[in-house]
């Protein structure tokens, strides 16, 4: 079931038949930037407002569990067991939340990266943050009270989204494109070949051998990354709006398409992806994640 940020709102809509996606909503305090699932919990990002913990156990009827105001600006959220990593913004770098009691979530620990933390995702005990300006971070947090910055790598361009898969981690850094980082050695990144889109890339997602990129007004792109160092362009689908983040579910992509909602792409055949349906959200789509239908 996706779930994405749509100005001041969360909006869960059941998929289940992707041709005709069914939406539900719930109100939040301020811009939702990014969201999160885990068990019957969204985490979402909501910008000044910080992080805001929905229950969305009945998915018909979302309810703010609880918050917790995180320092900074709150653009990205990740989980990872009972742990709730935070992109913050300028002020607030990494934020590590407790949340193991979703009712009274708790700061655990902190790491101010030196940029605007925009995007996270973990992987193992690693948290990769994108700052903006100063490129990709790679964030130790396997004592999540201490976290630690123990390599990173400066992309030329923006670095907003950010996802991993085995030894690489996929970067959506703006108007350079998609950057392809190894990360086999957390200490010591380097970029192991890119590929410039033509728009203006905020959002990645990877599903087997295939990174798909929202690249602004330049729509969805899938790329093929099965040889990182020479990743190339295989598909495009334009979107009627401003592609800003996108998630992969089986043959299926959803992007959040800004003013345009949420767009569902049919992408069995990557090199010819097609629009199988579309929710008009009642604002502006940021964010989007998938969990179960």
């Amino acid at each position: 079931m996706p779930m994405w940020g749509v100005g001041p709102r969360l909006v869960v809509v059941d998929v289940g038949d992707p041709a005709r996606p069914v939406g539900r909503t719930g109100a939040l305090p301020d811009l939702a930037r990014g969201v999160a699932v885990s068990g019957t919990y969204a985490y979402v990002a909501a910008w000044t407002a910080g992080l805001r913990v929905i229950d969305v156990s009945d998915p018909s009827s979302p309810q703010e569990a609880s918050s917790y105001d995180t320092r900074g600006d709150a653009w990205d959220v990740a989980c990872r067991g009972m742990r709730v990593y935070g992109a913050d913004g300028d002020l607030g770098g990494l934020r590590v939340m407790d949340a193991s009691d979703p009712s009274s979530p708790r700061e655990a620990g902190a790491y101010d990266t030196p940029g605007v933390a925009f995007g996270v995702t973990v992987s193992g005990t690693y948290a990769y943050v994108t700052d903006g300006a100063k490129g990709l971070r790679g964030i130790d947090g396997s004592d999540p009270s201490s976290p630690r910055e123990v390599g990173f790598y400066e992309t030329p361009g923006r670095a907003h989204g950010v996802a991993v898969s085995g030894a690489h981690a996929y970067v959506a850094d703006a108007w350079t494109g998609l950057r392809g980082i190894e990360v086999s050695d957390p200490s010591s990144p380097r970029e192991a070949g890119f590929y410039d889109t033509p728009g203006d890339a905020r959002g990645v997602a990877v599903s087997g051998a295939y990174a798909y990129v929202a690249d602004g007004n330049e729509g969805l792109r899938v790329i093929d990354a099965s040889d990182p160092s020479s990743p190339r362009e295989v598909g495009v689908y334009d979107t009627p709006g401003v592609a800003s983040s996108v998630a992969i579910s089986g043959t299926y992509a959803y992007v959040a398409d800004r003013l345009a909602g949420l767009r569902v792409m049919d992408v069995s055949d990557p090199s010819s992806p097609r629009e199988v349906g579309f929710y008009e959200t009642p604002g502006d789509a940021s964010g989007v994640v998938v969990s179960g239908p």
